[in-house]
């Protein structure tokens, strides 16, 4: 029996100004993600990717397209409501010291969310944040300082528990590892792992490093100027792409087993905008965009 889906989007689009013209960072996605599932977006920077997850936790405004999260379609709700509901999706961001506030501990940081909800003491917050220090690997002596006071890896870690404060269903991960060193990218993705699995948790993993992407997730979607070029698990994407752009990827990533039929040179010029709009989608199981 299938996981219920707990985030859609559909037909998401968001467009920006820039030098006098519209240009369209996410133009149509249409993705879905099931309860325990991490899902992987990735693509360049420049993709849309970013803006995607943004749409996705309440950060941002889609010009179009539908968001739904545990059954409740968000454009139904206004104030208060929506609020609610798009509390339901937390965000970990790629840069953990930006995108912590300096002034403050991180103790308090952590409780925000909690204190916002007005529904607890302030012991029970204590509480609740000494337990998720604990769950991302911190010391109860660390909760009193400040973000300045520890390193990249340690930073991210609070800023894990931040999202989790207010037990979410629903994680986006926006680059979470690529501002960190190697050896502690793995111990990161590990404790995301440990975490999805004690809390149940979906995650929508966005990356520029189909690598980690491939790793960690069941089914990936490959986003380049703003759509979905290619979508299927992971195994059909890595061992047979058929998108060049999704190829592109994996041959700058050569670690990567998967079966070749012939030796390919790696696309330098990819579809324009205008040329995108012509482009048509074939089949649902692994999905890609053919010029």
């Amino acid at each position: 029996m299938s996981a219920p889906t707990v985030l859609a989007l559909d037909g998401i689009r968001r467009t920006f100004s820039s030098g006098g013209r519209r240009v369209a960072a996410v133009a149509g996605v249409s993705l879905s993600l099931a309860r325990g599932e991490t899902l992987g977006v990735v693509g360049e920077s420049g993709s849309g990717k970013s803006t995607l997850g943004r749409i996705a936790v309440g950060l941002e405004r889609a010009d179009a397209g539908k968001i739904t999260v545990l059954g409740q379609q968000i454009s139904t709700l206004t104030g208060a409501a929506r609020r609610q509901q798009f509390g339901h999706c937390q965000m970990v961001f790629q840069d953990p010291y930006s995108s912590l506030n300096p002034r403050l501990t991180v103790a308090r940081q952590v409780g925000e969310s909690l204190v916002a909800q007005g529904r607890f003491t302030t012991d029970e917050i204590g509480d609740r944040v000494a337990a998720l220090f604990e769950k991302v690997g911190l010391k109860p002596e660390q909760l009193n300082r400040y973000p300045h006071e520890f390193s990249g890896g340690q930073r991210q870690r609070v800023a894990i528990a931040r999202a989790l404060a207010p037990n979410p269903e629903i994680v986006v991960a926006d680059e979470p590892v690529s501002a960190l060193d190697v050896t502690i990218q793995a111990q990161i993705l590990d404790l995301l792992a440990d975490v999805q699995e004690s809390e149940g948790l979906a995650y929508l993993f966005i990356s520029h490093d189909i690598a980690v992407v491939a790793h960690l997730c069941r089914r990936i979607a490959v986003m380049h100027r703003g759509r979905v070029v290619e979508f299927g698990t992971t195994d059909d994407i890595v061992r047979d792409a058929r998108h060049p752009y999704t190829q592109s990827l994996l041959d700058a990533v050569p670690r990567l087993g998967r079966r070749r039929t012939g030796a390919r040179t790696p696309p330098t010029v990819f579809p324009s905008p205008s040329e995108a709009e012509r482009m048509v989608m074939v089949t649902e199981s692994h999905g890609v965009l053919v010029v």
